[in-house]
C-alpha cells in the first residue's frame, strides 16, 4: 500500500496552512497514492507489441473466416482468397495452421465476433493506421468473389462500429480495397495503360478523393496513404511482421494509382 504521498502531502501541509493544512494534505496525498495503484494500461492499450502481433494476425484470419460464412455457405472464391492471402504472406507451416485454425474458428455458428474484437481493440487504441489496415484486409476477404453481399457488408459496419468508423467511411473504403486491387490485377507501371487495366477514375477511388481534386489535394491523399500504409511504420505499431507484405503490395497500388493521375492529369 502507498503511503508517502499522505506523509509528504501532510508534511507539506503543515509547513503551509498549519492543522487545517495537515489534513488537506494528507486528503491529496491519499488521492495520489490512490492513482498509484491504477492500472492505466488499460486505458491506453498494450505497450507490447509482440503481444499485439499475435492478436492481430489470429483475430484477422477468425474475423475473415466468420465474414466468409456471412451469407450461410463460405464458398470456393472466399477459401482461395484465404489460402492467396496465406500464400501471399509466405507462411511457414506453423504459422499457416495457426491461420486455418483461426479461419476455422471464425466460420462457426456461435463466433462471437465482439468478443474476438475485444482484445485487438484494447491493443489499437490510437493506431488508426493499424486499424484501417484490419479493414482492409476484412475487405479483401469480403470482396473475394468480386461484390460484396450485404450480410458481409453488415459486418464490415459491425468491426467498424467498434472501432468508431462509420458506415460512410467503411463503403469509402470498400471503394478503395476494389479500386486496388483493379491495379494490382492490371499491372498498371505508370507507362501506357493497357485497355483492360485500370482507369483514372479508379485511380482517384483509390486514394479516396474525388475526380476533380486538384494536384495538391491528390498529393496530400497520396501522402497521407503511403505514410499510413508504411511497413516499417505498422510494425512498430505491431502489425505482424508476416503480414507486411500485404501493406507493400497496397503501397505499391497507390503509388501506381498515383502515377497514372499524375501522368493523365497534371
Amino acid at each position: 500500500m502507498n503511503i508517502w504521498g499522505k506523509i509528504i502531502g501532510g508534511a507539506l501541509g503543515a509547513m503551509v496552512g498549519g492543522p487545517i493544512g495537515f489534513f488537506f494534505g494528507i486528503w491529496i496525498g491519499n488521492s495520489f497514492d490512490q492513482g498509484l495503484n491504477q492500472n492505466f494500461s488499460s486505458l491506453f492499450g498494450s505497450s507490447d507489441p509482440a503481444q499485439t502481433q499475435r492478436i492481430f494476425f489470429t483475430t484477422s484470419f477468425a474475423v475473415m473466416g466468420h465474414i466468409a460464412k456471412a451469407d450461410g455457405i463460405v464458398s470456393k472464391q472466399e477459401i482461395a482468397a484465404a489460402e492467396q492471402v496465406m500464400l501471399q504472406l509466405g507462411l511457414d507451416e506453423e504459422k499457416r495452421k495457426e491461420a486455418i485454425d483461426a479461419f476455422n474458428l471464425g466460420k462457426n455458428d456461435d463466433f462471437d465476433l465482439a468478443a474476438n474484437l475485444e482484445s485487438l481493440i484494447k491493443h489499437c487504441v490510437r493506431k488508426p493506421s493499424l486499424i484501417q489496415m484490419f479493414l482492409e484486409i476484412q475487405i479483401v476477404a469480403a470482396t473475394a468473389d468480386g461484390q460484396v453481399s450485404q450480410p458481409e457488408k453488415e459486418i464490415l459496419y459491425l468491426i467498424g462500429g467498434s472501432f468508431r468508423i462509420s458506415r460512410t467511411q467503411i463503403d469509402r473504403l470498400v471503394e478503395m480495397v476494389i479500386a486496388q486491387r483493379s491495379f494490382h490485377q492490371g499491372g498498371y507501371t505508370g507507362s501506357a495503360r493497357n485497355q483492360s487495366g485500370p482507369t483514372i477514375e479508379q485511380a482517384y477511388k483509390v486514394l479516396g478523393i474525388p475526380a476533380d481534386s486538384n494536384k495538391a489535394e491528390t498529393k496530400r491523399a497520396y501522402r497521407k496513404l503511403m505514410s499510413q500504409h508504411h511497413p516499417d511504420k505498422l510494425v512498430a505499431k505491431g502489425m505482424p511482421e508476416e503480414m507486411i507484405k500485404v501493406a507493400t503490395e497496397k503501397s505499391q497500388e497507390i503509388q501506381a494509382a498515383y502515377e497514372m493521375i499524375k501522368k493523365q492529369k497534371f
